[in-house]
Parts: C-alpha cells; sequence; structure tokens
C-alpha cells in the first residue's frame, strides 16, 4: 500500500470533498507560501535592527507586533530556541508506515531526540493549532519516529508570518485525529458527501464547483 503523504492528511482533515479536487487538480504551492515559510529559517536576522528592515517582507502583522511575538517564543522556548532558529536539518523528506512528506525542520534536542517543527504560511488561532495543521505534525513526528524506532512525544509548529511558534504534545486526542485522517484518505472513492453549509466552505477555492450551499447569518436567525 502506498504511504501517504503528509499534505493529503492535512486537507482529508479539513475537508474530504476538497482533497478529491485536490487529487484531480495540479495544485503548486503559491509564491507567497513559499515567501512565508522562508522568515522560518531566518528568525535570528530578523529580531535585530531597526523595524524599517521588515518593511519589504512577507509579514501577517506589523514589524512591531512580529518581533514581540518572536521575542515571547525565544523566552518561552529558551532551551530549544537554538535549534528552532538553526535547526539540524531543513526541509527533510520523511518516510514512515504509513506515510510520507517534508519535514520543515528537524531540531535535535538532547533530552527529545530528533522533534519536527512544521511551519505554515497561513495565520493561527487563538490558541493552539488549527486541526488539519495538527494532523499534519502529527504525521511528520511518527514519520520520524518510525525511521528513528524512537518514540517523538512533541512538536512545534511555527507561524512565521505572525513570529508565533507553539508546542504542541502528541496527546490520544491528537493521535486519533489522525488515524481519522489516514482511515479518511483511504477510503476515498469518488467525491464524498458536501459538507452542509460549514464555515470552512466560504474560504475553500473549489466552493463554486462543490455546490455547497450556504446559510447567511439572517437565515440562520429566522429572519
Amino acid at each position: 500500500m502506498s504511504k501517504i503523504p503528509f499534505g493529503e492528511l492535512e486537507t482529508a482533515t479539513y475537508c474530504p470533498r476538497k482533497l478529491y479536487y485536490r487529487r484531480r487538480d495540479e495544485v503548486d504551492v503559491p509564491e507567497w507560501v513559499a515567501e512565508r515559510r522562508d522568515l522560518a529559517f531566518r528568525y535570528g536576522d530578523l529580531l535585530d535592527g531597526p523595524d524599517e528592515r521588515l518593511a519589504d517582507l512577507p509579514l501577517a502583522v506589523g514589524p512591531a507586533e512580529f518581533r514581540a511575538n518572536l521575542d515571547r517564543a525565544r523566552r518561552r522556548f529558551e532551551p530549544a530556541w537554538p535549534a528552532i532558529r538553526d535547526p539540524d536539518e531543513r526541509e527533510r523528506l520523511a518516510e514512515g508506515r504509513e506515510c510520507r512528506g517534508v519535514v520543515h525542520k528537524v531540531l535535535a534536542l538532547d533530552a527529545a531526540g530528533r522533534v519536527p517543527a512544521m511551519v505554515f504560511a497561513g495565520d493561527p488561532p487563538a490558541e493552539g493549532v488549527w486541526e488539519p495543521q495538527t494532523v499534519r505534525t502529527v504525521a511528520a513526528a511518527k514519520a520520524l519516529s518510525w525511521e528513528a524506532e524512537r518514540s517523538v512525544d512533541r512538536a512545534f509548529v511555527e507561524y512565521p508570518g505572525h513570529g508565533v511558534i507553539r508546542e504542541i504534545e502528541l496527546t490520544t486526542r491528537r493521535k486519533a485525529a489522525y488515524r481519522a485522517a489516514v482511515e479518511a484518505v483511504r477510503s476515498l472513492d469518488g467525491p464524498p458527501p458536501r459538507l452542509r453549509g460549514d464555515a470552512k466552505c466560504d474560504a475553500c477555492e473549489y466552493r463554486a464547483e462543490c455546490g455547497v450551499r450556504t446559510r447567511s447569518l439572517k437565515s440562520l436567525l429566522g429572519l
């Protein structure tokens, strides 16, 4: 059985029907996504110097907020910061028992062994990590664990456009979400049912083609 790409697990968690469309189409990584991800490998330079240096960078927030967020992350994750700033490996292709894909950063942390850090170009939630991105991160951790034959119990998630870095533990609930995504991908045969007016449909590039019907706030309130 072929190994599932990390990206398919992430998309299936967001919406299995979206994965069906993406499999059919050739989807390139947008330029702005690559530019945002590149910021994650420049933290050391971006923390110092005048704000004017950041003016032309693809930040999602203002320079002052970006630096405040990044400095907060540096202080919060001080033991791991040198590895986050200068990872042992970057853009590493990893293959697990069930999945394969690129681990954006592999952090060599003495106490924990090799820990993945996954980089996402979008906006972070107010707390924690979006579930599709959590599933992709769990997949990366499992792939590293499979290769090293050593348990990986945590991972980092980075939103470099905001200077936000978060740490997650590979809890039973997160592993269950990963397992559900694996099963969803493996069972995909033809277009899955449409979601019923889910809020995330509004941002989906396949909304018109999918034909999902969303309800207005007025209709939801019965007005």
